[in-house]
């Protein structure tokens, strides 16, 4: 097993685990490095916001970083990681190739997340009208950049068994290449159940995420203009009320009182609102990875009705702890049973319990994953022998990238040398 080991993580944005399921996976990954007493360094080259979570109570040492700058290559390689983790393909894009020349002997993970060209291509599919194909991704540009990614890296972890899949059946990207690990959570014992609030000590429906990210706002939208009309019709003492991070003007647009479609921004405590509800509403037309908010859900002890999509990864033979619908009436009339139903919905509780003891445990995940990184890094050489095409990439996409990035560098230079001289004159 690994000891004294020194992990660099470049992040896309500092990490905001109460915003977004990606910021509470980041932290998920980060207290699992520190509770094995390795030394984490957390690096990034975005503004950190009142909402970043306090890395430095967990013993992480933070520093900020700039792209397209050799300061970079001077910060690396002064640090010497043993190891370097990308949140995200586009962080790898921008600094694989810099940590590749500065310190060749760190193995080089990517946490990619979700699969974004699966996202985007379903997005696409959707706005066309028409059924998402898996050969719609390979006519993208921004697939070729993330399967480049991946190809490039000694390591990408997958949250989603189904992308898992994908991009080996699709991709023929090597297994020895790859790592499902999805939400790390603590069992859900008797005692947590116990406590969630029952049935008759909730009231209404909930909606929650991340309004940046564009699946929730379309889900939002959905429910607006058709779910949720056709539930108030059947309850029309019901509320709904929409959480989530970041909303922007449109978003409280939608407020409106006498429909009782209530938006209220973002949560003070997902928890909380979750644990006051009685079913969340998650009807995602598109989308990839794990849906957090649904996760979520099951922790809190609260039912859901999402689709196809929302529930993709979660589960496998099991049943859904609510319904999975994709259809709009068959949605509202879902929803509108198990809001009723007492015994549908206490089942549906336990349910989601069960999937989360059967399908999320940290335990189950954690220490597999520390032995693949040790395997991997103990035999990196070879490792990277057997990957010849991620070798291949890395020697033609980083003489590419480097190149602009010097062009930028030096352009950035220029424009602040002329802004000196003006403020001389």
């Amino acid at each position: 097993m690994l000891q004294s080991i020194q992990i660099l993580i470049i992040g896309t944005v500092w990490p905001e685990p109460n915003s977004s399921a990606a910021g509470g996976r980041m932290m998920q990954l980060i207290q699992l490095f520190r509770e094995r007493e390795w030394d984490v360094i957390f690096a990034s080259s975005a503004a950190e916001s009142e909402h970043s979570a306090d890395l430095k109570k967990l013993g992480v040492v933070c520093r900020s970083i700039q792209m397209n700058s050799s300061s970079f290559d001077r910060f690396i390689s002064g640090l010497r990681p043993d190891v370097v983790m990308f949140d995200r393909f586009m962080t790898e894009e921008q600094f694989g190739w810099r940590v590749a020349e500065q310190c060749p002997n760190a193995m080089r993970i990517l946490d990619t997340e979700d699969l974004h060209c699966l996202r985007l291509a379903r997005q696409k599919a959707w706005k066309e009208g028409r059924e998402f194909k898996s050969e719609d991704l390979l006519t993208e540009e921004i697939v070729r950049r993330e399967i480049a990614s991946i190809w490039r890296c000694d390591l990408s972890l997958i949250i989603s068994e189904f992308e898992y899949g994908l991009l080996q059946s699709l991709f023929n990207v090597n297994e020895s290449l790859l790592h499902y690990l999805p939400f790390l959570n603590e069992p859900v014992d008797e005692t947590v159940i116990r406590n969630w609030p029952a049935i008759e000590a909730r009231s209404g429906f909930v909606s929650i995420g991340n309004f940046l990210h564009q699946p929730n706002w379309n889900a939002v939208l959905w429910l607006k203009e058709e779910i949720w009309p056709m539930i108030r019709q059947k309850l029309p003492d019901a509320e709904l009320h929409i959480y989530g991070a970041y909303p922007s003007q449109k978003v409280f647009q939608l407020h409106n009182k006498d429909e009782k479609f209530l938006v209220k921004g973002r949560a003070p405590d997902a928890g909380d609102v979750l644990r006051k509800a009685r079913v969340l509403l998650a009807p995602i037309r598109f989308g990839a990875g794990l849906k957090g908010k649904l996760v979520d859900a099951m922790k809190n002890g609260t039912p859901s009705v999402t689709t196809a999509i929302g529930a993709e990864g979660i589960y496998a033979e099991q049943n859904w702890c609510g319904s999975v619908v994709n259809d709009p009436e068959d949605f509202s009339r879902s929803a509108v049973q198990l809001y009723k139903d007492q015994k549908l919905w206490e089942e549906a509780q336990v349910q989601g319990a069960r999937i989360l003891n059967d399908r999320f445990l940290m335990e189950n995940f954690a220490d597999k994953f520390i032995q693949k990184i040790a395997t991997i890094k103990g035999e990196l050489d070879s490792h990277r022998k057997r990957n010849f095409i991620g070798s291949m990439l890395m020697h033609h996409t980083a003489a590419s990238t480097r190149y602009m990035s010097k062009w930028i560098e030096a352009k950035n230079s220029a424009n602040f040398d002329e802004q000196e001289v003006e403020t001389k004159e």
